[in-house]
């Protein structure tokens, strides 16, 4: 399983770094070499879109792990950004 965390730091300040977002994704397909992958992402509120927080769920299908993590990850992103999001409570004031 791979797992991607997404941190903020405004304006670098290490101080001011929070997590905004985060992916999970686990092969379903027994390390073949062309695997299907579940993706579990989610996100934290944002005032600044109207956003909620919220998690949603997809899949890569038939992804050959021969290519780099970055061709999964663009996959994985590729799909999230379509999938159907459950918004978990409304946007929080910053």
């Amino acid at each position: 399983m791979l797992i991607i965390t997404i941190d903020l730091v405004p304006g670098g300040y290490e101080s001011f770094r929070r997590t905004i977002g985060s992916m999970r994704i686990a092969n379903i397909s027994d390390l073949a070499d062309v695997s299907d992958y579940k993706v579990e992402v989610t996100e934290g509120a944002n005032h600044l879109a109207g956003t909620s927080a919220r998690n949603a769920r997809c899949t890569v299908e038939r992804h050959d792990r021969r290519q780099t993590i970055w061709a999964l990850l663009a996959k994985a992103a590729d799909e999230a950004t379509r999938a159907k999001f459950e918004d978990l409570g409304s946007p929080e004031k910053e």
